[in-house]
């Protein structure tokens, strides 16, 4: 009987020269460089030529970069139109998942193939991705969509269009900074459903609807939505340890907590938690961040779990004023970048994903009519 690796635990299926994780040293890295170096020094927009290209850019090219996304951001009329029609969601994945597979019925290239169409896809599929979920975010609340500013990067278009205000310098940084975190993160669960899609051979936009799905579990994308909620109901640090207490104490998870690869801290942890404390400090709201550090104080003295990416990121995007239901949503922002990344490395040496299955049901069955069942 072969090995069953439940949850396919520790399987390489692959080659990829994407990102790299060392799960015993706690280190992460795109194309060879560490995310730390990355967040400090980077943008959003130099990271997401990276991962497509392999490198970081010249000048000239990441200008370039930044002046396609900018051409690429709008959203056309009958999106507008579509998320306008559509009912409330029960949550705002189902409202993304749905707008983003619409998007392949106004993309002229949608069934193009060719390397170069995929790459002018990824690129209108990452400049729109903010758009979509930022005009989702203003038509619930009575509002119209707020167009993209050409002048502004990446990040800060996004608060912008949805807030309705520029950010200040501070805030438009960190948030650059958390989509660089966010990039990518080799072959979790919705890379890996695109890449397993893409490897049919579908289209692009396919690929990204199945990775939109898979991130939609509360195992993966949900998690820094279930943390804000936490923090929310526990209000004040002085009930932080009675409440984490009764939690581990009925064997329920505290959301936040632990992760399948990192044995370490989570190197994108170090960068959101400086994140956390820095922006609650700025906009007057550093109780979210003395409860969350209490709290992983607590976790790390008690449990021995560290916190993971999505621990302190809830805490920072709360008070950096997205709704906390748009959490996953902003995951998908930053990520639709490494998805297409992958998707265009699995289309460039592809073979068909199909894994084998250990049988365990009944054999040696005999057919039987069925008026004599």
């Amino acid at each position: 009987m072969a090995e069953v690796k439940v949850g396919l635990q520790d399987v390489v299926v692959a080659t990829s020269g994407i990102c790299s994780i060392d799960g015993a040293r706690g280190k992460l890295t795109y194309v060879g460089y560490d995310i730390g170096d990355l967040a400090a020094k980077s943008s959003f927009e130099e990271v997401v030529y990276l991962l497509w290209n392999g490198r970081l850019p010249k000048l000239a090219e990441l200008q370039e970069l930044r002046k396609e996304l900018a051409a690429n951001r709008g959203i056309s009329p009958e999106i507008v139109d579509l998320l306008k029609r559509l009912p409330p969601p029960q949550h705002p994945m189902e409202t993304l998942r749905t707008t983003v597979s619409a998007l392949s019925l106004y993309d002229p290239e949608a069934e193009d193939m060719t390397e170069e169409a995929n790459r002018r896809k990824a690129l209108r599929l990452t400049a729109q991705m903010g758009t979509l979920v930022a005009a989702f975010g203003r038509l619930r609340e009575g509002k119209e969509p707020i167009a993209p500013d050409p002048k502004l990067n990446h990040a800060s278009n996004f608060l912008y269009m949805l807030q309705g205000k520029v950010p200040g310098q501070a805030e438009a940084r960190w948030f650059d900074v958390a989509l660089v975190l966010h990039a990518d993160h080799s072959y979790n669960a919705s890379t890996f459903a695109a890449r397993v899609a893409a490897s049919t051979l579908s289209d692009m936009h396919s690929a990204v609807t199945a990775a939109i799905g898979t991130l939609k579990g509360p195992l993966h994308g949900g998690a820094n939505e279930q943390v804000m909620k936490m923090l929310l109901e526990i209000q004040t640090t002085d009930k932080v340890e009675p409440w984490v207490h009764q939690l581990l104490a009925q064997k329920k998870k505290v959301m936040g907590f632990g992760h399948r690869v990192y044995h370490t801290e989570d190197p994108r942890a170090t960068v959101l938690r400086k994140m956390s404390e820095d922006l609650g400090r700025r906009t007057g709201q550093p109780k979210w961040f003395e409860m969350s550090k209490k709290i992983e104080d607590l976790m790390i003295r008690e449990k021995k779990i560290n916190a993971n990416v999505d621990f302190y990121s809830a805490s920072a995007y709360y008070v950096l004023g997205i709704p906390v239901d748009l959490f996953p949503l902003v995951f998908a922002v930053s990520r639709i970048s490494g998805w297409t990344a992958h998707i265009l490395e699995q289309y460039a040496s592809n073979k068909l994903i199909r894994p084998l299955a250990e049988y365990v049901g009944p054999t040696d069955q005999k057919y039987v009519p069925i008026e004599q069942r």
